[in-house]
Formats: C-alpha cells, sequence, structure tokens
C-alpha cells in the first residue's frame, strides 16, 4: 500500500475529548473517528488490526472444534422474557420496536438466541459436545460511554458457547478454552493474567477474567508470586485476621458528642481503626440490608450482593438509617438491631450480614444507635449477632494469599476476555434437552466464553505506546514495515525506494511505501505514531554508499544493511 493511497488521517494535537493514551493514540493516527457517544468508525488501520486479532482468535477456537455461526444482532423480546432477562438486564440493553409493535433487543449477548438454536437443532447426546461461535457487533447502552474503545455502546466481540452431557464435560471445554484464550492473548503479544472473578449479569459459577495489565486499567486485580492465585477483587477471597488474644470486657457506653466518621472515634478514643465496627445500611429491591466490618476495611458491594442475592444495592438515606437503628449514620451500630426478615417490605430490614472479621473482633467500638453515644467492648455472640457471616470486605495489597499465604500484591489491568461456566442458567429457563444413552430427558450444560475484539485493540496499545506513539506488536501490527524516501522528488531514491517494496511484498511482507511529498520530519513522526515496527529509510547519503537505514521502533535499534539485503533481514528480525 502507498501512503498517498492511504486513508490515515494523523493529527498533531490530541483531541479534548480522548481521555486514555489508547483513545488519543487511535484518533491521533488515524484509525478510529467519533460517530456518537460510545459509537467510532474503523478506518483501514484499525480495520487491519481487528482482522489480525479475529484471526488469530478464529484459529485457536478452531483448534479446539469451535464452529463459526452468524446469530442475529436484533433479538425478539420473548427469548428474553423466556430465561427472565427482559426486565432485569437493565438499562444498558437497547430496546425497539418494530413496525407492528413487537418488542425487540440489540444483542448485547446471545445466550438466549444460541440457545434457542441449539434446542431445535440438537435433540440427541451423540451431537454434544458443541461448541459454536460467532465474531460481531454488540451493543450496550452504556451510562457514560468512556475511554474511547474501552466503554463503547458499539463493539466488536468473538462468543462462544458450549453445549455439554454433564458437568464433567463443561469442565472439559472451559479448560480447552482457556487454554485457548492463553494462547489467544500470547500470540497477540500481550503481557496478561487470568484471575477468578464475578459472573454478574450472565450469570454461572465459576468464571475467569483475561486481563491486560495496564495502569490505566478499569479493574483492579490482587495475585500472588507464589503461587497461581490471582483473582479480581471484586472476587478475591479475604483472609480473616486473627485478633491479638484478651480477656472480654463489660460493654459501656460513651458520649461522643459531634463524633461521626471512623477517624473521629479512633481520635476521641485514642484507638486504632481496626478496632472499630462499622455499621452501613444499604437499600435494596428486597429491603434494608445493615453490613457490618471493621472500620479499616473496605466494604465489597458485589460480595455483599452475592451474600444478599440482590440485584440493587445502594447506600440508603438518613431516614432509612435512622428507622433502622434509631440513629444519624455517624452513631449507627449491630447492638440491638432487630432479626432481619426474608419477606420484609421496602423500609424493613432484610438481613444483617457481619464481614468475618467483626465476628473475631474482642472488645470493639460501634455506634450505640443513639445519637451522639457510641459504645466500647462490644463482642460477637455477647452482644450482637448478624443474620450472615461471611467475606464481605475487598482484599488488599499484602495480605495473606489464601492458597499459599505469601503477600498479595496488586495491579490494575482491562479485562479482554472471560470465561464463564453458566451450568443449566439458559437451557433450563428455555427448554434446551436432550436425551441421554438411556432415554431420559437432561438439559444441556453450558459455558460461555468472550473475548472483545475492539478493546483487545485498545489495550494492546495502552500496553505498548511510548511519547511519539504506538508500538504494536508484530503479530497485530496494521503493516509490518514502512519504506521512507527521504524525498519522493529523487528519481533513485524512488527507483530503490519500488524495488525494495516490492523485494518485501515478494517475501509476504505488509508494507506501506511512504511516497507522499512531505518532509522526512513529518514522514518519521507518522511512522511512530502509527507504531509500524519497523522502518527503512533511503536518503542520498546511504544510497551513495549502498545501504539503507533500518530501524526497529520498539527499542529504536538501528541497522544500516546494504540495499540488497535489506528485505531479507526484515523478514529474519520479523521472524524472530
Amino acid at each position: 500500500m502507498r501512503a498517498s493511497q492511504l486513508l490515515s488521517p494523523t493529527l498533531r494535537e490530541t483531541p479534548a475529548e480522548a481521555e486514555v493514551v489508547s483513545h488519543q493514540l487511535l484518533l491521533r493516527a488515524g484509525f478510529i473517528r467519533k460517530s456518537a457517544a460510545g459509537v467510532y468508525t474503523y478506518l483501514p488501520l484499525a480495520q487491519r488490526v481487528i482482522r489480525k486479532i479475529s484471526d488469530i482468535v478464529r484459529e485457536e477456537m478452531e483448534r479446539k472444534g469451535g464452529q463459526e455461526i452468524t446469530l442475529p444482532i436484533i433479538q425478539p423480546a420473548e427469548l428474553w422474557l423466556e430465561s427472565g432477562r427482559w426486565h432485569v438486564y437493565g438499562d444498558e440493553l437497547f430496546r425497539l420496536k418494530d413496525r407492528h409493535g413487537r418488542d425487540f433487543a440489540l444483542g448485547p449477548t446471545h445466550e438466549e438466541i444460541i440457545t434457542d438454536l441449539v434446542r431445535g437443532e440438537v435433540h440427541s447426546y451423540k451431537q454434544l459436545p458443541l461448541l459454536l461461535y460467532q465474531i460481531a457487533n454488540k451493543y450496550r447502552d452504556e451510562r457514560r460511554p468512556r475511554f474511547g474503545l474501552m466503554r463503547g455502546r458499539e463493539f466488536v466481540m468473538k462468543d462462544l458457547y458450549s453445549f455439554d452431557r454433564d458437568e464433567a464435560g463443561l469442565d472439559e471445554s472451559y479448560q480447552h478454552m482457556y487454554d485457548a484464550y492463553t494462547r489467544v492473548f500470547t500470540r497477540c503479544g500481550l503481557n496478561f493474567r487470568a484471575v477468578e472473578a464475578d459472573a454478574g449479569a450472565i450469570g454461572g459459577n465459576n468464571t475467569h477474567e483475561f486481563m491486560v495489565i495496564a495502569e490505566s486499567g478499569e479493574a483492579a486485580i490482587v495475585y500472588c508470586d507464589r503461587c497461581d492465585y490471582a483473582a479480581n477483587v471484586e472476587k478475591a477471597e479475604a483472609t480473616a485476621q486473627e485478633p491479638v488474644p484478651e480477656k472480654l470486657k463489660a460493654r459501656e457506653e460513651i458520649a461522643t458528642p459531634g463524633v461521626k466518621t471512623i477517624q473521629e472515634v479512633c481520635e476521641f478514643l485514642r484507638i486504632p481503626a481496626g478496632k472499630t465496627i462499622k455499621t452501613l445500611v444499604y437499600r435494596t429491591e428486597k429491603g434494608l440490608v445493615v453490613a457490618l466490618l471493621r472500620g479499616d476495611r473496605t466494604l465489597n458491594e458485589i460480595k455483599l450482593q452475592k451474600i444478599t442475592d440482590t440485584l440493587q444495592l445502594h447506600l440508603a438515606e438518613e431516614a432509612a438509617i435512622r428507622a433502622v437503628t434509631g440513629a444519624e449514620a455517624g452513631s449507627a451500630g449491630p447492638v440491638g438491631l432487630p432479626k432481619g426478615n426474608l419477606n420484609a417490605k421496602e423500609e424493613e430490614l432484610y438481613l444483617v450480614v457481619a464481614d468475618a472479621e467483626v465476628s473475631k473482633l474482642i472488645n470493639g467500638v460501634c455506634g450505640a444507635n443513639k445519637t451522639g453515644f457510641h459504645m466500647v467492648n462490644v463482642n460477637y455472640g455477647k452482644d450482637f449477632t448478624a443474620d450472615a457471616v461471611a467475606d464481605i470486605r475487598t482484599v488488599e495489597a499484602g495480605e495473606p494469599c489464601p492458597k499459599c499465604g505469601a503477600p498479595l500484591q496488586t495491579a490494575r489491568g482491562i479485562e479482554v476476555g472471560q470465561v464463564f461456566k453458566l451450568g443449566t442458567k439458559y437451557s433450563s429457563a428455555l427448554n434446551a434437552k436432550f436425551l441421554d444413552e438411556n432415554g431420559k430427558s437432561q438439559d444441556m450444560v453450558m459455558g460461555c466464553y468472550g473475548i472483545g475484539i475492539t478493546r483487545t485493540m485498545a489495550a494492546a496499545i495502552e500496553q505498548n505506546n511510548d511519547e511519539n506513539g504506538i508500538i504494536w506488536p508484530v503479530s497485530i501490527a496494521p503493516y509490518h514495515v514502512v519504506v521512507v524516501p527521504v524525498s519522493n522528488k529523487d528519481a533513485d531514491q524512488m527507483s530503490a525506494a519500488e524495488k525494495l517494496y516490492n523485494e518485501l511484498t515478494g517475501l509476504g511482507l505488509e508494507v506501506i511505501l511512504d511516497d507522499r511529498n512531505e518532509r522526512p520530519g513529518v514522514k518519521f513522526k507518522d511512522a511512530d505514531l502509527i507504531g509500524y515496527p519497523f522502518r527503512i529509510t533511503i536518503g542520498p547519503k546511504s544510497l551513495q554508499e549502498g545501504t539503507v537505514e533500518l530501524r526497529r521502533r520498539r527499542d529504536g535499534q538501528t541497522w544500516t544493511p546494504k540495499v540488497e539485503e535489506a528485505a531479507a533481514m526484515v523478514a529474519d528480525l520479523l521472524k524472530g
């Protein structure tokens, strides 16, 4: 391809709307253009990267027995009603009506429609296992689209669905996909980790997220350097620390006028935050939930939702806190709280959940449920109890690994893929059954496996860039090498450039010939901005010596091979 014909409108200034590096560079390097909030047009360079990532994904899916299909983007509401997700998926679901008033949705995911397909075509255990996948656009009406391709309303995704006879078969399919994903992201040249994660709205029991490690990542992860444990902080297991043994003391109520926050309590009573009990009241669709945890810990709302089996979780307003505890938020505590009611109404207490560390705390301090007062020397089981005791806190760096006890490390990551064990969640709801060897009807056991194709492109940039632009991993770079004649008006330079361009192309390499009538500095800046792995410069001085300058983008290393040896040298370096 000749640069003069390539639609790659580079920008010198960073657009004000671009917050993260990948968004800035994709815009500046002429890969994408914004069509609407969270919706982008992919220009030729981006399309080449997307195609390369997609090809790697296809090869690895088919290596494991996956078969590619195309499912409709417009999905009938009837299927979502049948699965029970039409009313609970939330506002992210794009909903529309056809001219006859029938409800449809733009597919954010395809569990319902793939299950509908398979229940109509698969009837015997002899047809299982089955792995079906597609690479297609997905649509989610994000409340606040941001970070370019990281969180958009329209994006390209690979989703594969496995159908098995039993849990053992699902375990095998899951492992196949886990291995395939490891190969995909390794081949894409990314530094990543597979971490235990929460299944979210998709559902299911077991799931791993594949995280590209990057400081700009939205997700926090913890991992162990000694063993293979790694988890999203939403899922990471917290190990309850054992308190220093001491004698139980008598509970006492103390006046604490104007003292509301944990820090103020600690300063007033001259105690560490680890001695205090934080009492948080949440409003859910099932009623009010009270969460108890140590004052130096952070509540993990995802864990609390799992424990309480709720979909909506928001901090309650002051009036609700007073209704449950009898005091303002700063004086709320667990002593004297009523038992939860599983049939609670909206304004009633549904559950009281204590973090595991609270149940171990000795002579703790909490609000007295009387505004302006606190209690000291309160102990679980003696002075208060909870409806449930569970791990509901966020794990922090330095805590012991739940597997081996070594200190945990933290990092930030960008989720580029996730694998789920769905079990019979959808097959049971949509009646997707098969006849086993004994002629007995059984629910198919399902798995779901997604890779964000466009997000992977953006994540690769977040991990591979410098002050000059993108540094593409060779396997997904839009082109391998750019040939830059210093002057397109110099016949000798252009002749040598054309010859080298043809030689490189003949070796199967993907090449750009920068034949534009631009200053050399502009061409060099564009080459670095776009991120071609190699640049060959042909100038008057090097031609006199019968050489060219070969420069590697990643580390800036240069060579000066003879003109006739340059193409083979690039090919060898790319293989390496």
